[in-house]
């Protein structure tokens, strides 16, 4: 049976944190495709019908392909998993540091494995313009500008999504985040904003899934991209839709533009 068949009829997804907000709704969206939901792990809280691994190294020796969205310090334990049981990986756990993501690198040398910084296709697609326009505006005259909103709970900022944002400017521009450089969480006398720089602002409160604006700023004018979530299963039907594809991929890291045959 090809690969796209058996993703679509009888692929079973095991689920990392099968009990969070967005493990609950990666188990409902799984079923809804059509895969089997192998079962999960958890921290605390009830996970419906499904069955209860100890670990990640039993879940994934009883899957297919695993979908963390869980924590950052626990991805490295989690690659090892997946690569011992040889299963693919989608990945959509945020605030990675450097050293982490370098350890995703390497795991994609075994498995293949979707990182994205998030699963929305229209965020993928807002991506994809901020490189576009960052390359026909000149950093010279048009400052780069990030703000996101959050919930109250989450965790790192600036998130995951915006520093996506911030280096598809940057390669627009010909350029890394890294040598651009970055300003954010301004207070006080900071001087004169610099040149090339990309700004970031962090909102956080109430109960907002998620909310991105990309801001062009020149003399003579002004351009804004923005895109909103209203809803938490956008991220899992994204999610989900990876790890089928990933089905009979080869070892590689990969992200959503691939998923979305965009790459």
């Amino acid at each position: 049976m090809a690969a796209a068949e058996t993703s679509q009829v009888a692929a079973r997804i095991g689920i990392l944190g099968i009990a969070g907000r967005i493990g609950v709704l990666l188990a409902e969206e799984s079923a809804k495709a059509g895969a089997i939901v192998s079962g999960g792990t958890r921290r605390s809280g009830e996970a419906g019908p499904y069955r209860i691994f100890p670990d990640a190294a039993s879940l994934c020796a009883n899957s297919d392909v695993v979908i963390d969205f869980t924590r950052a310090e626990a991805v490295e334990a989690h690659l090892a998993a997946a690569m011992a049981a040889k299963r693919p990986l989608v990945l959509g756990t945020s605030g990675l540091s450097a050293a982490q993501e370098a350890a995703v690198a390497e795991a994609a040398t075994q498995i293949p494995i979707v990182y994205a910084a998030n699963f929305a296709p229209g965020v993928n697609l807002l991506f994809a313009l901020a490189e576009r326009m960052a390359a026909a505006l000149p950093p010279e005259q048009y400052d780069a500008e990030i703000v996101e909103m959050h919930h109250r709970q989450k965790v790192d900022a600036p998130s995951g999504t915006a520093v996506a944002l911030g280096r598809a400017v940057a390669r627009g521009r010909g350029t890394t985040l890294e040598k651009a450089g970055t300003e954010s969480g301004r207070d006080g006398h900071t001087g004169p904003r610099r040149t090339g720089a990309i700004g970031f602002a962090a909102l956080r409160g109430g109960q907002v899934v998620g909310e991105h604006t990309l801001l062009f700023a020149a003399g003579t004018e002004q351009i804004a991209l923005t895109h909103r979530s209203f809803d938490r299963r956008v991220y899992a039907t994204g999610a989900v839709r990876a790890a089928l594809w990933l089905l009979g991929q080869s070892p590689g890291l990969y992200d959503m533009k691939h998923v979305l045959g965009m790459g």
